[in-house]
């Protein structure tokens, strides 16, 4: 009986999580009915808007075992920009670890901050949701993850810490916008109310602060926590198979010189960070533009290192190889919607969830709408997208239950970002990237989760009350 009690139960493998929620979307289709809201485009937005009270049902078309395997294949060729900007990424900070220059950048960092380490965790965290919640950055960064990693294994943390430096701290600062033209932005135009006003302005930034201070205050207890004890990391016992060769420990790193051809590497790193960041908000960058960029830094940082095209040629193949397990799994999380859409049921998801909300007391309308809005970006989890479906809705119910449409945008910002934290929708893009599987990663983000969402729940009553 001890024995059974010791024995470590072994979670299921990421893939099979990921189609266990595949199938269980395929059931769905045959329990919600079919049916669609009109669409029409605004020239404005550009982008096409759905039209309020227009819900009709139309053909059932549920999925059956022929369209769950199709809806594989479909998946992987609806996320393909997505993939090949990961192996793109990927390609460029594989590369950057074989020279070694993001090890003596952090060994002289050390030297300067001596036992305070530990301050790197909330400066990049600060950065990136800075970066989140101006200009809306996102996806933009995800190539950047895995050189975090390294940098957080080799202090003496784990995966989960190198990954929620960029990825918690921007999702936190994306979620909690203060000017993020992609949420609140589009969100706002739709609602057909002002970006800004002195009110909203303040009580933005209020809850920016309070979620980054949340955010980060969690990722440093858990990072302080596998320190002092690497048993207690959820990844305890887990082989660092893709790193080993570029972890060292801090003394190594302390040791090592920093040479001019490494500054110059990461001369060239500061360059890209800074070129993502103008290109994104000045000339509207997306994936495509981007993965030109790091490919481009790829080639330059290969230049700068000496290296025979050969070399450079089996370092981009190397990096693939290691980026492939992130790619596939993302391939693997748009199955989703292909299904979803196909069966022409998230218009029905959607007018279900909304009609829940009417039916709430007025003083729990705006708790009601955080919730649906968390629910809905199972769905949809797309923040543009979102806010195309949902807010020509949802706006015009918060009128008829008493609320402001800041309220509603407001609901939906905090359900559409936090909930990106989550949903495996969403998540599996990010586990994939990070290498680590999904079960590990809830472990480590549903105490965060529950707290944000009790914070949520807080904030959006407070600004009901103060009447944003």
């Amino acid at each position: 009986m001890n024995q059974l009690r010791k024995k470590k139960i072994e979670m299921p493998h990421a893939y099979a999580i990921i189609i266990l929620i595949i199938l269980l979307c395929v059931v769905l289709t045959w329990i919600l009915p079919a049916g669609s809201f009109e669409r029409v485009y605004n020239a404005e937005l550009d982008r096409e808007l759905v039209v309020p009270n227009s819900y009709s049902p139309v053909d059932s078309s549920p999925v059956g075992p022929w369209g769950f395997f199709r809806a594989l294949y479909a998946g992987m060729i609806n996320a393909s920009e997505i993939i090949f900007f990961i192996i793109f990424a990927t390609a460029y900070v594989f590369l950057l670890m074989k020279t070694g220059a993001l090890n003596a950048l952090v060994g002289s960092i050390l030297r300067i901050l001596g036992n305070k380490d530990y301050l790197l965790i909330p400066i990049f965290m600060l950065l990136f949701g800075i970066a989140g919640t101006t200009i809306g950055v996102y996806e933009e960064i995800y190539g950047l993850i895995p050189a975090f990693i390294v940098i957080a294994i080799s202090l003496g943390y784990d995966r989960i810490v190198g990954g929620a430096m960029i990825f918690v701290g921007m999702a936190t600062g994306f979620a909690a916008a203060i000017l993020n033209p992609f949420t609140i932005g589009i969100a706002s135009a739709i609602a057909g109310i002002p970006l800004m006003g002195t009110k909203i302005l303040i009580f933005r930034i209020i809850v920016f602060c309070v979620f980054m201070s949340l955010s980060i205050g969690y990722v440093m207890w858990y990072a302080n926590r596998v320190k002092k004890d690497p048993a207690k990391s959820y990844l305890y016992g887990v082989p660092e198979k893709l790193l080993n060769k570029d972890i060292l420990s801090r003394d190594q790193l302390i040791a090592l010189p920093f040479n001019n051809r490494q500054k110059i590497t990461l001369f060239g790193l500061l360059g890209l960070i800074f070129a993502i960041g103008y290109t994104v908000s000045v000339y509207e960058f997306y994936l495509e533009e981007l993965a030109a960029l790091f490919i481009i830094w790829f080639f330059i940082t290969g230049i700068i290192n000496k290296l025979k095209p050969g070399d450079i040629a089996d370092s981009f193949v190397e990096s693939a190889e290691s980026a492939m397990f992130g790619c596939l799994l993302v391939g693997l999380s748009f199955s989703i919607e292909v299904i979803m859409s196909s069966a022409s049921v998230i218009d029905t998801a959607v007018l279900y969830l909304s009609t829940l909300v009417d039916k709430l007391p007025s003083n729990i309308s705006a708790i009601g709408m955080l919730v649906v809005q968390n629910l809905i970006n199972f769905f949809i989890p797309s923040a543009t997208g979102q806010a195309a479906v949902v807010i020509p809705i949802m706006a015009p119910l918060a009128d008829i239950v008493g609320l402001s449409r800041e309220i509603a945008v407001t609901a939906y910002q905090f359900g559409d970002g936090f909930s990106n934290m989550f949903w495996p929708t969403a998540v599996a893009v990010e586990c994939g990237i990070m290498g680590i599987g999904m079960d590990k990663w809830y472990k480590f983000i549903t105490p965060l989760f529950v707290m944000m969402f009790i914070t949520q729940a807080i904030m959006i009553t407070i600004g009901v009350i103060i009447g944003i």
